[in-house]
């Protein structure tokens, strides 16, 4: 082999690393670090909003086994109050978000607008709004440590329900046990979301991440291509916003 026959083929070897390797590292990032999703439905309003785009740290509980449905390694469990991506248990290749509420051996019972965990009622505090469909509530969760936490969540007003033409209202008392290694989680979208009031609890081999913040949020897409923002309609407020509890102060 000639030196110039050895001199190209070093070149192609080289080439091909340059252009594998950052492809593998963004796979990495992907599997281990954070993975980005978009937000399709209300379930979440007010907190997230259609056409929300935000990263989901994936590292926050454990790692996720590569090209898998499932987490391969636990080293933290989740906190009552995460907003959390799992894999929906009916169709595992189907992406949910919610908020947990329930950890494994608690009882949940929600009774209207109101839901209590282990007998104790959940605080709630209502919120000024313009809205003429919707009450709008800060809701308390008290976490491990006995810290309280404070998020939003909304209910159709009363004179609405008669008139709401989508909602996965359920019977007006229900009452949950959640088993071991599972969790119970309900949408901040309380008379829009479909969560484990209706189709049951989330095993937690099935936990992607932790939602961490808002990187890009506008209120349409493209046309042409709908996972991308529309320029003209980027809600830059919403724009690197936080997802930690605490963090939303009022009323978008």
């Amino acid at each position: 082999m000639t030196k110039n026959q050895k001199s190209k083929k070093g070149t192609w070897s080289q080439a091909f690393l340059t252009f594998l390797f950052p492809i593998i590292f963004i796979l990495l990032i992907r599997w281990i670090v954070v993975e980005p999703f978009q937000i399709p439905s209300g379930s979440m309003i007010p907190t997230l909003l259609i056409h929300d785009h935000i990263l989901v740290q994936k590292f926050a509980y454990g790692l996720n086994v590569p090209l898998g449905k499932n987490h391969w390694l636990f080293w933290k469990t989740p906190q009552r109050g995460d907003i959390v991506v799992f894999r929906y248990p009916e169709n595992p290749d189907v992406y949910y978000i919610k908020r947990l509420m329930g950890l494994p051996g608690d009882t949940i019972k929600v009774e209207g607008q109101n839901v209590s965990i282990n007998d104790k009622p959940v605080l709630k505090e209502p919120l000024e709004s313009k809205d003429p469909s919707y009450d709008y509530f800060y809701e308390f969760l008290e976490n491990e440590s006995s810290a309280m936490k404070m998020h939003k969540v909304r209910y159709f007003k009363q004179d609405q329900l008669d008139n709401s033409e989508q909602t996965f209202l359920q019977p007006l008392t229900q009452t949950f046990i959640v088993p071991e290694g599972s969790y119970f989680f309900m949408g901040d979208n309380r008379d829009e979301s479909s969560d484990s009031r209706v189709w049951g609890f989330v095993e937690q081999k099935l936990i992607i991440g932790k939602a961490w913040m808002i990187w890009l949020s506008c209120s349409s897409t493209l046309e042409s291509s709908p996972q991308l923002c529309d320029p003209a309609t980027i809600r830059w407020g919403r724009i690197f916003k936080s997802l930690n509890l605490n963090d939303i102060k009022g009323l978008d």
